[in-house]
């Protein structure tokens, strides 16, 4: 884990320089930018001992799970399916996020992080079973089942996008736009704009929720001070200790009858024997291409699923940047973005195969994870990724942990999406934070970036559609996502804003000096160290045969 500190500001040193002895002593420090963060224990290509490790990659495959029982829990019954068709879907959700995110942490960014369900694809989603909501079925299983193969040909056509922006390298030029004062509001947002997911889902079951959060927050930073050898130990796993005994906790207020007076939507968020997935999942289940059946294709429904797939881009980037910030990483360089973007689309198209109910990005909370237990390894995440596989194809086992109630996770996610948010704040450092330009755009970027996609959702909520209605659905669908996704408002702002506001006469300013060799294969020299592939296939086959460098 190499170290590059900037020194202090020569103007600074030299009014300290010429300072009488008194002036000096009352001189505050001069904090220099550092490019990795000290306090983390372990980074990218360093890892813990195996049993550690193990426990970490666990810790992982929990934290992903919350986001991916809250989508299925939401949508399927409103596709018409049943608790069975609830497990069914888990499973699968959970079988492509261990396959997309190893192939992710391979051959993609090489971060470590989770790949999960996202909340972006709700919007097209939503519009798929309005159009089968009121058509004729034998039953509701049937209609179900005919919306989620609606869905696979959308999500199958739709991949195309991110595999053209990722693999043509357009998302990589792209990125060539971003700067530090652009990436700060993009990453910020990543974690403020899940504010929704945080508190107000904890607060529909205040007495297992709050306790959690207190609980987690004593235990993992006060606490660990008091015993030194318990330290690294409360510092990494105390999130899962946690919710272990929460989790008790709230079996015992169900068992013991607290909630049986209490309205049917907090039992349904309170109680643990309310989410019915053990007595409905399989023992054993493997999903598998076409599991329900052939692909509905619809030009509508493909187009609508445009604006989902290119948000998803938008917030992985943003993810991307946090990642490698919290495991020691440099910036991740702009061939590596645009090779992981064409990762996700093809990892979207598998989804579309094997018959997903939401397309794929990059996991927010494991992100914050990371920050949390100052464990940046690869390796643990790579492993979760088999525990992700194995609890999807053993039902009755990954039904168990599904079970956790949902205001547990709303808890844990008010300090991971914290976490990153702070990171994005911490992106600053390498500009000029005293430039009014700076703090316009950065202002800007942050309010709308929050403040526009609350204004489309609250618009949904209260009148069933987005403030953008039309005759053309698809069309609506598109900026419908599209502007209601924090982060992907935030890097349109952002980047508009730094590229046309006085660009030209700010590059110090904007933090491009220190930006800029890390956006090149070869700017610096610990990009291959950190984003180099495992194998180097080129090396394997004869000189005559080889593409000239550049083209690898």
């Amino acid at each position: 884990m190499v170290e590059t500190n900037h020194p202090p500001p020569v103007a600074v040193a030299a009014v300290a320089a010429a300072a009488p002895p008194t002036a000096i002593a009352r001189t505050p420090p001069v904090l220099p930018p550092t490019e990795q963060l000290h306090q983390m224990n372990f980074c990218i290509h360093t890892h813990p001992s195996w049993p550690e490790t193990l426990i970490l990659a666990f810790q992982h495959y929990i934290v992903m799970l919350g986001t991916t029982v809250m989508i299925s829990t939401f949508l399927v019954p409103l596709m018409g399916g049943n608790n069975r068709d609830k497990a069914r879907v888990i499973q699968t959700l959970l079988f492509m996020s261990g396959l997309n995110t190893l192939l992710q942490t391979l051959i993609g960014s090489r971060l470590p992080t989770v790949m999960n369900p996202s909340f972006a694809f709700v919007i097209p989603v939503l519009s798929i079973i309005r159009d089968y909501q009121f058509r004729n079925f034998a039953n509701e299983h049937e209609r179900f089942t005919h919306t989620i193969r609606a869905i696979q040909g959308a999500l199958i056509v739709s991949s195309f996008l991110n595999i053209i922006i990722g693999y043509s390298k357009a998302w990589g030029k792209y990125s060539r736009f971003f700067s530090p004062v652009s990436i700060v509001p993009v990453v910020c947002v990543v974690g403020l704009g899940l504010f929704q997911r945080g508190f107000p889902q904890l607060g529909k079951c205040v007495e297992i929720g709050l306790p959690m959060l207190i609980i987690l927050v004593i235990s993992q930073q006060y606490v660990k001070n008091f015993h030194q050898r318990g330290h690294s130990i409360l510092e990494r796993f105390a999130l899962l200790l946690c919710i272990g005994i929460i989790w008790v906790f709230a079996v015992v207020l169900t068992v013991s009858g607290a909630y049986n007076s209490v309205p049917e939507r907090t039992k349904r968020h309170c109680r643990t024997d309310r989410s019915y997935l053990l007595s409905s999942a399989p023992w054993i289940k493997i999903p598998y291409p076409f599991q329900w059946g052939a692909p509905i294709f619809s030009a509508s429904h493909v187009f609508g699923m445009l604006g989902a797939v290119l948000v998803a881009s938008a917030e992985s980037t943003g993810a991307y940047y946090a990642a490698a910030r919290l495991s020691g990483a440099t910036p991740p360089p702009a061939h590596v973005l645009t090779r992981s973007i064409g990762l996700q689309g093809i990892g979207m198209l598998l989804e579309g195969i094997f018959g997903a109910a939401v397309g794929s990005t990059v996991s927010v909370e494991n992100v914050g994870l990371l920050g949390l237990t100052r464990v940046g390894s690869r390796r643990a995440v790579q492993l979760s990724t088999v525990f992700m596989i194995f609890f999807a194809i053993f039902g009755k086992f990954g039904a168990f942990f599904a079970s956790i109630p949902l205001p547990i996770f709303a808890a844990i996610y008010c300090v991971l999406f914290g976490l990153v948010a702070a990171v994005g704040i911490s992106f600053i450092q390498f500009a000029n934070h005293n430039s009014m330009r700076n703090l316009y755009i950065l202002g800007l970027a942050l309010f709308l970036g929050i403040s526009v996609p609350q204004y489309f959702n609250e618009f949904r909520a209260n009148a069933g559609h987005g403030p953008v209605k039309t005759s053309a659905g698809w069309f609506d669908d598109i900026l419908n996502a599209i502007f209601s996704s924090p982060p992907t408002v935030a890097l349109i702002v952002g980047t508009l804003l730094d590229n046309t506001l006085d660009a030209a006469h700010t590059a110090i300013d904007r933090g491009l000096l220190w930006w800029a060799p890390f956006q090149s294969r070869k700017g610096d020299v610990r990009n291959a160290e950190f984003y180099g592939l495992p194998l180097r296939i080129h090396e394997y086959i004869p000189t005559k045969f080889q593409f000239p460098t550049r083209f690898l």
